[in-house]
């Protein structure tokens, strides 16, 4: 039999906590807000950036662009696998913008070089920064980093991180981390 056991990471107050700070961080580090533009890696990126965009909205008055992308097809890990795709939705030109990629978790690197060879094929940003919730250190297989991270933490490889993030601020909002383990007889 599988047993599985979860660790909480981050409740609600911290998963908020979290991306309030990284809005501000956001805003101290832009040179021009007007330029500041939202890019959500589709699936787990999308409510994080809809929360950033919400906070600079109501403390900065800013209304920050955003951009819904499907990296599926830039994937190198489909194995034969028939993607799933989803849709890519860039309602704004990202020439000369300051663009945020936004996704949940980064673990291998690997989704976000993913993700920056697609925004290639829509133009040239004057520069990409990466921003996430959980930073899993200590499994990048790529020279991939994140510019504004929630929390950074260590897992073992087999683990699993389960984000939980609402369009709006939740208490059912969290981080868990879930390792799966069998027991023995």
């Amino acid at each position: 039999m599988t047993l599985v056991h979860r660790r909480r990471i981050m409740n609600a107050e911290r998963v908020d906590r979290a991306l309030r700070r990284i809005a501000a961080e956001l805003i101290e580090q832009c040179a021009d807000p007007t330029m500041l533009a939202f890019i959500a890696v589709r699936t787990g990126g999308v409510n994080p950036t809809l929360r950033l965009a919400d906070y600079l909205k109501k403390t900065e008055g800013l209304d920050v662009p955003i951009g819904m992308l499907d990296i599926t097809l830039y994937r190198d890990d489909l194995d034969g696998r028939t993607p799933l795709l989803k849709k890519t939705e860039i309602p704004f030109d990202i020439e000369g913008k300051w663009l945020v990629l936004v996704d949940d978790v980064l673990f291998t690197g690997r989704t976000f070089r993913a993700a920056l060879d697609a925004l290639m094929d829509f133009g040239r940003p004057a520069c990409i920064r990466a921003a996430v919730l959980i930073d899993r250190s200590g499994h990048r297989e790529l020279p991939i980093q994140a510019d504004f991270v929630g929390q950074t933490i260590d897992t073992e490889r087999d683990e699993i991180v389960e984000v939980k993030v609402g369009p709006a601020f939740s208490r059912s909002d969290k981080v868990e981390v879930a390792t799966k383990f069998e027991e023995s007889a």
